[in-house]
């Protein structure tokens, strides 16, 4: 008896020995990647635009069918509601991982009646009898000692992640917007050129009557009908596909705000709006705040580096204390006395020695997903960029042809004021100041689809600027380490 505290001694000894060489053998941790801390866009050429676009950008327009489908959409489309499930499944991964960590307590309860074998190790007969009752009540409290961290990191993660699923439902919230604004307002456009579309019609009508008259009285010859037949069947087309593109649009509204074309309201036809070009002049340095999509890919980043944690504690022992107090007795009656009291206490040390590289496989994994998340907010950053500059540049190129289209659109009504006074004047006839008003008709038309298209790029430039998104103080500094711009060094 006197040996057994030698022995004792012995086996910590030996434990200990094992967990160091365990500790030994795991990789050093890894440091903070280095990450971009604005977006390339010195040099480009555009205007400073006033501010960055507000939360609910489209109220700029001053459009109340504009709002009213914002705030459906904003309510019911499937594309959303989809975004939101992934967010509530993030944070309840979230809440999860953090169940995991402390104290935890289990309750239990169990009668058991059982025959013993009349050929066991004790026979029934030497007992006295075949059948017996077995009722145990107890508790059982189990303490992980979480040293290493795995599920601190494990837990840090799952909270990562489901900043990443919110940064990315608010990326969802800004496509949709941006769709239901560039569906609208193509609508709108569509409508401006029905109008002229028609206007041209009645013209080109007109201009076929006087063509079929001097056709019929021998002054022209029969081709010139058929140039104005012609002419006249061109418009028709033109207004039969300007109203089959008001209808698709409309079909993509009701699909964006997940209900039936019918469903839709009644919308009213409205002058496209007035835009303001340029970017911020700060668009270069908080561009990566404003990005939802750089956001979830920043927190991507957050939560593949503590991945990267866990995977490393995994080569570290595991520690955990297991406490039990129960009753326990074969007599029902006696199961509430002080005999069938019971207790047990059981510290337990998991040590991974032989694995077949499975842990080392694991760790290798979680490295090559930081490196992977980090690869994905640099192209983030990039695309960025390219988005904002693209749009920009082309919203410079639309100005730049309006204004030349400008010109042209003041010359063709120099010349139907002069064709109608030499009409007046009984100088020339009536197809003059006809084809003048077409040519004129047409220009306005063209004018139109290029107003249509500076809409469309001022709308694509608000969503490249993030369409009012903010990242928190806690989303732009994550909790633990990931820094823009940082140096990567070793944590140990």
């Amino acid at each position: 008896m006197k040996h057994a505290p030698l022995r004792g001694r012995t086996v910590l000894v030996a434990a200990m020995v094992l967990a160091l060489a365990g500790c030994a053998a795991a990789p050093a941790r890894l440091g903070t990647p280095a990450l971009r801390d604005d977006v390339p866009l010195a040099g480009l050429q555009a205007p400073v635009r006033a501010g960055w676009p507000t939360a609910q950008w489209w109220r700029q327009y001053d459009d109340p069918q504009l709002d009213g489908l914002m705030d459906r959409a904003m309510q019911q489309s499937p594309d959303l509601a989809l975004a939101q499930s992934r967010v509530r499944n993030a944070e309840q991964s979230a809440k999860l991982a953090a169940a995991q960590l402390g104290l935890s307590v289990n309750g239990s309860a169990q009668v058991t009646r059982e025959r013993l074998s009349d050929h066991g190790l004790i026979p029934s007969q030497f007992l006295g009898f075949s059948w017996y009752n077995q009722a145990d009540l107890g508790v059982q409290l189990q303490y992980d000692f979480d040293w290493w961290g795995k599920k601190r990191a494990t837990m840090e993660a799952a909270l990562d992640q489901a900043h990443a699923a919110e940064a990315q439902r608010s990326a969802a919230a800004l496509a949709i917007q941006y769709a239901v604004a560039d569906t609208y307002f193509g609508w709108q456009a569509d409508q401006a050129r029905l109008q002229l579309a028609d206007r041209l019609l009645a013209t080109q009508q007109q201009f076929a009557d006087i063509a079929e008259l001097r056709v019929r009285q021998g002054v022209d010859l029969p081709d010139e009908a058929q140039k104005a037949r012609a002419q006249l069947a061109a418009v028709r087309e033109m207004r039969v596909a300007l109203d089959g593109s008001a209808q698709i649009r409309r079909a993509a509204l009701a699909s964006l705000l997940g209900v039936a074309p019918t469903e839709l309201p009644e919308l009213r036809a409205r002058p496209l709006p007035a835009i303001e070009r340029g970017v911020p002049a700060n668009g270069g340095l908080d561009l990566i705040a404003r990005r939802p999509d750089i956001a979830a890919s920043r927190w991507q980043v957050e939560a593949a580096l503590k991945q990267t944690d866990a995977a490393r504690a995994e080569f570290f022992p595991d520690i955990s204390l297991t406490a039990l107090a129960g009753l326990s007795s074969i007599d029902m009656g006696k199961l509430l006395t002080a005999g069938s009291r019971t207790f047990a206490l059981t510290p337990a040390l998991h040590l991974p020695i032989f694995n077949g590289g499975a842990l080392e496989a694991n760790y290798g994994v979680s490295k090559a997903q930081l490196d992977a998340a980090v690869a994905q907010y640099d192209s983030a950053v990039l695309a960025a960029a390219r988005e904002v500059a693209t749009q920009a540049l082309s919203a410079e190129q639309v100005a730049a042809r309006r204004h030349e289209q400008q010109a042209q659109l003041d010359a063709d009504q120099r010349l139907l004021a002069n064709a109608q006074a030499r009409a007046r004047q009984g100088v020339r006839d009536l197809r003059e100041s006809l084809g003048a008003q077409a040519a004129l008709l047409q220009q306005r038309d063209a004018a139109t689809q290029l107003q249509a298209q500076a809409v469309s790029t001022d709308l694509a430039l608000i969503k490249a600027l993030g369409g009012g998104y903010r990242a928190t103080d806690a989303a732009t500094s994550p909790s633990s380490s990931v820094t823009a711009g940082a140096a990567p060094h070793e944590r140990h």
